[in-house]
């Protein structure tokens, strides 16, 4: 496995992907992936075999992102770093892709930021993601209803090392 920077050759593999795990993501178009990809502070694809494997984009503060969980993290924090999304492929699941992006992101935002965010739905539940968040060291600092309250998040936050 080979965790790299996103390139431009990554906009349809990561598209794909991305709409394949809808309602997990919201559904984005190609433009809404190349504009994402930009304003990531860390946009990082893994690879397996020379294969795109998954991808995960993180957003820093002041980004001008619509998302209602983004919103929420910019209300009650000033300085944090977010992740947006974080997709694996089926069949490069359980080969420790989504270990080796947050350990890469850690390492990147180690000194940078406090704390690394995100959210994972519990309504509908994603059992996995919340108890792979939670072992790697993430708690819950709150709950919203997004999607006109179709879903709910939890949204989380990993405390990073100072340096």
């Amino acid at each position: 496995m080979h965790i790299r920077r996103f390139a431009h050759h990554d906009v349809e593999p990561a598209l794909a992907l991305n709409n394949a795990n809808v309602p997990e993501l919201n559904e984005l178009d190609a433009a809404e992936v190349v504009r994402l990809a930009e304003l990531a502070e860390a946009a990082l694809v893994a690879e397996v075999g020379g294969r795109f494997a998954g991808f995960c984009w993180v957003l820093g503060p002041g980004q001008p992102y619509a998302s209602l969980n983004y919103t929420w993290f910019s209300r009650t924090y000033d300085h944090f770093v977010y992740l947006d999304r974080i997709a694996v492929a089926p069949e490069f699941r359980r080969y420790g892709i989504g270990r080796a992006f947050y350990e890469a992101l850690i390492v990147e935002f180690t000194g940078r930021a406090p704390v690394l965010t995100c959210e994972v739905n519990v309504r509908p539940r994603n059992e996995t993601s919340l108890r792979f968040h939670h072992s790697i060291g993430f708690r819950e600092v709150g709950r919203q209803d997004t999607d006109a309250g179709a879903k709910t998040v939890s949204l989380l936050e990993l405390v990073l090392p100072t340096d």
